[in-house]
Formats: structure tokens, C-alpha cells, sequence
């Protein structure tokens, strides 16, 4: 349904990519992936043809319809989550207009009409509002807030009323840029189960391991200005690559012995005339050889020694008796929670359920009207917002905010921990002011990570990180000997850290002493009507 060949293109003088090739068929369901910045959503914008290659083409099945999810969509109108999932606010009148068009210019065979004729008649459909009110409900939207004007909810839910509506169109070909950033877990897990269903193909761009485990079965990633295809899921294909590299590394080694041994030979002999014939064969030898190159090792997860906190009691923080509420918004009422010294907790539950207050209240950042909060001796709090830009000086470069932190670092200790954090060479002596909102995220992370806290506290630290960064985010809190309290809808960064959940819903919070998979056995979540929305 969709082939690209040959492409090439530049981006501010750098060179993305060139003869890059890739095959979507029907069906299908392919993660592009690769580090931040090298192209990813660039080739989404070439797909949809908002942008031009340098070179190569870009051809789709005129039969093909095709959905794309963008990372940010901001409300516009007085439109409500329900006129954006059925279409309704917007989408519903350019198509006619679409169609009006194409008939006018007797243009009815046209890839654009056919497209336009597909999403309409979905959208047309008697049953797309009970359709869209499914879709709502599985992405987490209660009843009350369908009919609530979109400008009044927030980007992340914004983004789902829009995935919402594609998922309701169920186009053949679904383009999802980071489609689980604005999801809380649950709306997550909805969401992967969903698409495991759909009839639609997708071509996804995630930092989210689980995620893509557990739906593609094809793996394009970009690597050396190439796009290189692997079979099987994210993590398959990795191992994939592995032995790729190994294979190519030992045949480079090979062809490099062999080249020298001639080159000697050719060298030593060149000058004796009962060998010069023989020399100049093995010259001839080398230049007719089809040369192998060097390959690139695969990135890999950094990892560094942590500084260890000093130890702290062996009761972390003890909550008894809290009232929390916003005006008449109450968040929480009587609620009595120990946390131990050691734990890794991890706070799941729908978006607005108090997970962030919650984090607020254990980190001292917010009032609440009853109760009282208590932390064991010795204690160091550090608490990790998901509004972190106001915790850098801006005055500071990215090396001077690191040092400042931890003055027993040497230079080039910070040097090596920012470059595993994707700051290149020449960006580490930039002013902490001009860094962009996924940059911040990073740089407050090192900082937390060379000087930490014996209690830290983190509200989705994930977002913004590509794989590699997560992953060396993962080992470093692995081997941090405090106690850790958490936000995450990444289920890899869950697994890997939780040896306890708590479930927040309602103001109600319930403790599961294990880890994800035990949570997710002794709660039954995925046994729940919510999760019984199957596609169809």
C-alpha cells in the first residue's frame, strides 16, 4: 500500500537520509524508529506530502486511506471531544468540500476523491457516534466531559478525542507519531489491545518498548542515513541487529587481513624482478576487490556509577489522615499511606484520578486542609515535576548546571553522563535558557542522577526520552540504592523498577506489594468492561 524508494533528504544542511527504502503492505504493522533528530517524523511529513524529498518517490494505492496522528493538536473552537471524534468539527465539511470539488472537475477517479468518498462515508455512518462514544470511553473519557467544549480540556486529551476519530474511521494505513504520550497506563493498554484488532496497518513511531512488543511485526530503523529493515517486534529486531553487526564486523576483519597480507606481500616483492608480476597481481587483487566498510556499532544504553544517598530511615515518608481538595474538588479525604525505605513505587491510575497530587503531597509542593506528613530521619527529598524547566538557571550552561550540582565531579565525568544524555559536544557549553522542553527533561534527569536525593519522586521522567535515553535512565535508577516514587505510562520503564504499585481511582488508593505483572493479575483491570471495547 505504500512504497518508498530511493529517498533522500537534507534538514538545515544535514543530510537525514538518502536511498532510503521502505515497504508497507496491507495489514501490516511497522515501528520506524532511531535517536531523536534523525529523521522520524520527517519522513511522515514526506508520506503525507507536506513536505518534499531531495530525491526518490513516495507512491500509495489510490485505494488507500490513510490516518495520521500528529504529537501535539490544540482545540480551536467550541468544539467538544464528541464533534471531534465523529468528525463534526471540521473534518465532515472539508471532505465535502473535497468531493464538491473533485466532481466539478469531473475528477472522480481521482486517489484524493477515492480517499475523501472512504473517510466521509465512515464518518457518515449511522453508528459513528456510538462508534466515537466507545472510542472515548476506551481512551479513558468519562460521559460527563463528551459534551465539554474542547477548549477546555488539555492538549493530552485534546490528542486522544483526535486518535479517537481515526480510530473510528479505521483508515487502511494509520500514522501514529508517539500516540501513547498524552495516555495515562490504563488508556495504554486499552489502546495496544485495540489496535491488535484493527484491520488498519500502522506505521508507528514510539519510545515505547512494550508497546511496540507488543503490536509490530516490522522494524524500519534509520541508521547510517539508511532505512534498514528488521522482522519481528522492537525487540527482536534488536537482536536482529546485533548479529547483523557482528556478522559485517567479522567479515570487514576478514577482508582487512586479507588486504593486508597482499599489500605486504605486493610491497615486499614489487622490487625483486622474479616477483614483480606476482606484486602487481596482488595490487590488482585489492583494487578489484568490492570493498567492505567498517560497520557502526549499534548504540547501546550509557552506563555510569550513580553516586549512592546517604542512607535515610527505614520509614521513607508516612501520610495519616490527608485531606486534599481543590475548592469543592475533593482529592482525597482520610488517606493514610507508608512508604518504606527502599521501595520503588509506581502510581498508576486514569488521568485527574490525584496521581500528580499525590506526588505534590509526598514532595511538600502542595497544602492540604487535614492531616499530617511525615519523613523518616535523615531524609533528602527530590522531586522530579512534570514543569521542571524552572528548576535550571538559565544563566548556566548545560556543563555549569551539572557541576554546580555535584562538586566532586570532574569535567569530563559531566561531559561523558550529558553525551550518553544525547548532548552533543557543542551543546553542552549553551545556555540552559534556550534548550527546548524534551532537552530540559534531560538535563534535569543528569542532574538528579549525579547528586540524588534518598527520596526521589518523579512524574512521568520518561517523556520526551527516546529508547536509548530511557534505557540508560532505567539502569541508573537500578542501581540507586534510595527510595523511589513514581509516574509512568511506560510499561518497560514500570516492569523494569516497581516492586510496588498503587492503584489510584476515585480518591481511593490500593496497594499491590509486587510488581506490574502482579498488579495486573490480582486487579483484573483487563477483565473489565472498559476493556471488553474490542474493535468491530
Amino acid at each position: 500500500m505504500l512504497t518508498i524508494r530511493n529517498l533522500k533528504k537534507s534538514h538545515g544542511g544535514r543530510l537525514l537520509f538518502e536511498e532510503a527504502d521502505m515497504q508497507v503492505n496491507y495489514g501490516e504493522r511497522i515501528a520506524l524508529v532511531g535517536p531523536n533528530g534523525a529523521g522520524k517524523s520527517t519522513i511522515f511529513s514526506l508520506i503525507l506530502g507536506r513536505d518534499e524529498a531531495d530525491a526518490g518517490t513516495i507512491q500509495r494505492d489510490e485505494w488507500t486511506t490513510l490516518g495520521y496522528l500528529p504529537q501535539e493538536a490544540e482545540a480551536v473552537g467550541s468544539e467538544t471531544a464528541l464533534d471531534i471524534t465523529t468528525g463534526r468539527a471540521g473534518e465532515v465539511q472539508a471532505l465535502e468540500k473535497t468531493l464538491a470539488a473533485c466532481e466539478a472537475a469531473g475528477d472522480v477517479s481521482s486517489a484524493t476523491y477515492l480517499e475523501a468518498h472512504a473517510k466521509h462515508e465512515a464518518l457518515s455512518n449511522p453508528q459513528v457516534e456510538a462508534r466515537a462514544k466507545k472510542m472515548l470511553t476506551g481512551l479513558g473519557y468519562r460521559e460527563t466531559d463528551w459534551s465539554r467544549p474542547a477548549k477546555e480540556l488539555s492538549g493530552g486529551w485534546v490528542m486522544r478525542a483526535h486518535l479517537a476519530r481515526l480510530l473510528v474511521m479505521e483508515p487502511d494505513l494509520l500514522l501514529l507519531d508517539e500516540p501513547t504520550n498524552h495516555l495515562d497506563l490504563l488508556s495504554l493498554l486499552w489502546l495496544q489491545q485495540y489496535l491488535k484488532t484493527c484491520s488498519s496497518a500502522l506505521l508507528l513511531i514510539s519510545h515505547d518498548l512494550e508497546f511496540m512488543d507488543a503490536l509490530i511485526d516490522g522494524v524500519y530503523e534509520i541508521s547510517a542515513k539508511k532505512l534498514v529493515h528488521y522482522s519481528g517486534n522492537y525487540s527482536a529486531a534488536m537482536d536482529q541487529r546485533e548479529r547483523n553487526y557482528e556478522i559485517q564486523a567479522a567479515a570487514y576483519k576478514n577482508q582487512q587481513k586479507e588486504i593486508t597480507a597482499l599489500q605486504e606481500f605486493a610491497d615486499r616483492f614489487r622490487s625483486v624482478s622474479s616477483k614483480a608480476a606476482q606484486a602487481q597481481s596482488k595490487l590488482k587483487q585489492i583494487e578489484r576487490m568490492e570493498k567492505i566498510e567498517r560497520p557502526e556499532p549499534p548504540k547501546k544504553p550509557f552506563r555510569f556509577r550513580i553516586p549512592q544517598p546517604e542512607r535515610g530511615g527505614q520509614r521513607s515518608v508516612l501520610l495519616e489522615g490527608v485531606h486534599m481538595a481543590y475548592g469543592n474538588h475533593v482529592v482525597y479525604r482520610g488517606l493514610d499511606l507508608q512508604v518504606e525505605r527502599g521501595e520503588r513505587v509506581a502510581l498508576v491510575g486514569p488521568n485527574g484520578a490525584g496521581k500528580s497530587t499525590l506526588i505534590k503531597i509526598l514532595a511538600g509542593e502542595v497544602e492540604f486542609q487535614k492531616g499530617k506528613l511525615t519523613y523518616g530521619s535523615n531524609s533528602k527529598i527530590g522531586y522530579f515535576s512534570q514543569h521542571r524547566a524552572a528548576t535550571l538557571n538559565p544563566n548556566n550552561s548545560l556543563l555549569d548546571e551539572i557541576l554546580s550540582t555535584n562538586g566532586a565531579l570532574r569535567e569530563d565525568e559531566a561531559r561523558s553522563i550529558l553525551g550518553s544524555f544525547l548532548f552533543k559536544r557543542d551543546d553542552i557549553l549553551k545556555k540552559t535558557a534556550v534548550l527546548s522542553g524534551g532537552e530540559k527533561t534531560r538535563l534535569n534527569l543528569v542532574k538528579f542522577l549525579v547528586n540524588p536525593p534518598n527520596i526521589l519522586l518523579m512524574d512521568e521522567p520518561t517523556t520526551h526520552l527516546d529508547i536509548l535515553t530511557v534505557e540508560s535512565l532505567v539502569l541508573a535508577l537500578e542501581a540507586y540504592e534510595g527510595t523511589l516514587v513514581f509516574i509512568s505510562h511506560d510499561v518497560h520503564f514500570i516492569r523494569k523498577l516497581a516492586n510496588r504499585i498503587l492503584h489510584i481511582n476515585a480518591g481511593q488508593v490500593t496497594s499491590y506489594p509486587g510488581g506490574y505483572d502482579y498488579f495486573l493479575e490480582k486487579s483484573g483491570l483487563l477483565g473489565s468492561e472498559r476493556f471488553a471495547l474490542t474493535a468491530g
